[in-house]
């Protein structure tokens, strides 16, 4: 559990505790994944990195735990013993802030981008974090700096890492975000193929949270409205059946709101 962020077990035979994490965290039982980690996590960096992004994508996902997610941020800060597991950890709080900043909470754009700065300054080059910062970095660009091209070339970096690394998870995120600038630039075709390349690896990953999201950007897209309808009935019954998550798309099925990091 060295590496930060949120991956998916890449074999059946991993660890065990990744994949009881990998289960809860993909069916929003965010509370029970952090719960499992808790114990090493006092004493493990790694997995006090891992147990913070859990808490992360809770808030992302939900708006909600911001407190929590602070808590352990701050353990996993002091954790934190190298240049890896310390950018690892900017990479964290950077995106807790941006996160903060989108969903109205409080504005924490300034320490968002302070942070993601200090993260790439500690990451060596080929890290196996740095397509997640460079996703990251991207996030921020078109949601808080409103710059579509340092958007489109920071998720192109991310989806080329995310490849190189074999990130599928992140890797269904870079196609998404590189669908919605394509759609952003008029280049409907490509955004369609993006939005159903997200969709798919996500199906395949049976990551259920964020199946939701994919199907109503691709809805979004299609010249088939009747499909387009399909789709988005089936993201609303997929947001009701993990209880209104995710909250921004919940809202967004009644009324147009952005999509944070998903």
């Amino acid at each position: 559990m060295r590496n930060s962020g949120l991956s998916e077990p890449h074999t059946e035979g991993g660890d065990p505790l990744e994949r009881a994490v990998w289960r809860l965290r993909s069916r929003a039982c965010w509370e029970d994944a952090a719960a499992l980690l808790a114990p090493r996590a006092a004493t493990e960096a790694g997995v006090a990195l891992r147990r913070t992004a859990v808490l992360v994508e809770r808030c992302v996902f939900t708006g909600e735990g911001w407190e929590a997610a602070e808590d352990s941020l701050r353990s996993a800060e002091a954790l934190a013993t190298d240049d890896e597991e310390r950018g690892a950890a900017a990479c964290e709080r950077g995106h807790l802030a941006y996160a903060a900043t989108l969903l109205g909470v409080r504005d924490r754009a300034d320490e968002a981008r302070a942070a993601l700065g200090r993260a790439a300054a500690l990451l060596a080059p080929r890290s196996p974090t740095r397509p997640l910062l460079d996703f990251r970095r991207g996030l921020i660009a078109q949601h808080l700096s409103d710059n579509p091209s340092d958007a489109t070339a920071a998720f192109e970096r991310a989806h080329t890492g995310a490849t190189a690394h074999g990130h599928r998870l992140l890797l269904s995120s870079t196609w998404r975000h590189v669908a919605a600038m394509a759609e952003h630039d008029g280049r409907l075709p490509d955004a369609r193929h993006g939005f159903a390349e997200s969709l798919r690896i996500r199906e395949e990953l049976g990551y259920l949270v964020g199946i939701a999201p994919a199907l109503a950007s691709l809805a979004a897209v299609l010249p088939d409205q009747a499909e387009a309808a399909r789709l988005r009935a089936e993201a609303g019954r997929l947001v009701r059946l993990l209880g209104g998550v995710p909250a921004w798309l919940a809202d967004r099925l009644g009324r147009p709101a952005p999509a944070p990091a998903s």
